[in-house]
């Protein structure tokens, strides 16, 4: 529902890791992912700046922080 919420009010999308992220640096917890592997192929990009402010805003509207 965040995903959608950031993709009608901002046109744009967000990945389910930056959510987490922003998540956990409110400190809301979180929960291991049953799939997660130990080493990633990739490093893990962070957010932006306007992925935060517009991941924030959706956290504030369904009352999470």
């Amino acid at each position: 529902m965040i995903q959608e919420y950031i993709l009608n009010k901002y046109g744009f999308k967000v990945h389910t890791f930056y959510i987490a992220e922003v998540k956990g640096n409110h400190g809301l917890k979180m929960y291991d992912a049953p799939n997660a592997v130990e080493t990633l192929k990739n490093p893990r990009k962070h957010p932006t700046q306007k992925a935060i402010k517009a991941i924030e805003d959706a956290l504030n509207y369904f009352e999470l922080i």
